[in-house]
C-alpha cells in the first residue's frame, strides 16, 4: 500500500486456493483486513463452488477470477451458477484462448522460449492444427458483423450475464483498442444459438494445463477439503 500510495486495496484476491491452509482461514484474514480498512472487498481465484460458498460464509466475496471462454467452459458447471445464486461478479482470464482465438495464429506459429504456452498441452503443433475449427467458426460470424474474432469472442462472454467482465490481456495499444471494441458488437439471439450449436459440437484438443498445475486449480479438486484440512478443521472444532 506504500509503494501503490493508496489508503486501501480495492480488490484483494487470493490468487489460487492454498489447499494447505483452510479457505475459512484465508477468507477470516481478509475479513480481518477489511475491519482494518486495508481492503475494501474480497476476490478469489480458480476456486471451485464448494470453496466458494465456504469462504463467502465467513466473509462475503465479491468477484472470482477463473478461465472461461468458448475454449474452456467448465465454470458454466457449477461455479457461475453458484455465483448468480450468491451475487458474486465474475472475471474471466484468458477470455481470447491466451491468444489462439485472435486468429493471428496456427500450427506454424513458433514462441519463444520463455514462453509459458510451450508448457500447455493445447498449444503442441498437433492440437493447434486441430483446434483451428473454433477459430473458423469465430472468423466466420467476425466477418458477418464487421468486427475481428477476437470482438466476437469477448462479445460473446459479455452476453453471458451483466455481471461477467473478461479481462484480456494485452502489451500493444492497437490490441487494447480493439479488445475495447467489442463491447460495441451487438450477438442477436440468433447468434447466440448459432454460436452455442456450432461450438457444442467441437471438441478442443489437449488439456489447458500441464498436468502437476491442474491438480492445483480449484476447479480440478472443486474445492473438496484435503484429509490434512479436515483433521485440522476437526481439532479446531473441538478445541
Amino acid at each position: 500500500m506504500k509503494r501503490l500510495k493508496i489508503d486501501a486495496i480495492d480488490l484483494f484476491y487470493q490468487h489460487r486456493v492454498d489447499t494447505s491452509v483452510p479457505i475459512e482461514e484465508a477468507a477470516g484474514t481478509v475479513r480481518d483486513l477489511i475491519k482494518e480498512g486495508k481492503v475494501k472487498h474480497f476476490g478469489l481465484s480458480e476456486a471451485g463452488a464448494r470453496t466458494i460458498r465456504r469462504a463467502h460464509a465467513v466473509q462475503p466475496v465479491t468477484a472470482l477470477q477463473s478461465e472461461c471462454s468458448l475454449w474452456f467452459r467448465r465454470p458454466e458447471e457449477e461455479v457461475i451458477p453458484t455465483l448468480e445464486e450468491l451475487g458474486i461478479g465474475f472475471v474471466p482470464f484468458s477470455p481470447l484462448g491466451k491468444g489462439f482465438r485472435t486468429g493471428k495464429m496456427d500450427e506454424h506459429t513458433k514462441f519463444e522460449s520463455s514462453d509459458f504456452r510451450n508448457l500447455v498441452p493445447r498449444f503442441s503443433a498437433d492440437n493447434r492444427e486441430a483446434n483451428q475449427v473454433m477459430v473458423e467458426l469465430l472468423s466466420a460470424i467476425a466477418t458477418r458483423k464487421e468486427a475481428t474474432q477476437a470482438q466476437v469472442a469477448l462479445a460473446w462472454l459479455l452476453e453471458q450475464k451483466p455481471w461477467i467482465v473478461p479481462i484480456p490481456g494485452t502489451k500493444r495499444l492497437d490490441r487494447l483498442e480493439e479488445n475495447i471494441g467489442a463491447a460495441e458488437v451487438e450477438l442477436s439471439a440468433e447468434d447466440l444459438r448459432e454460436i452455442e450449436k456450432a461450438a457444442s459440437a467441437i471438441k478442443i484438443q489437449g488439456a489447458r494445463y500441464p498436468e502437476q498445475m491442474e491438480k492445483r486449480t480449484g476447479l480440478r479438486t472443486m474445492g473438496l477439503p484435503t484429509r490434512r484440512q479436515r483433521r485440522r478443521m476437526r481439532c479446531k472444532s473441538e478445541s
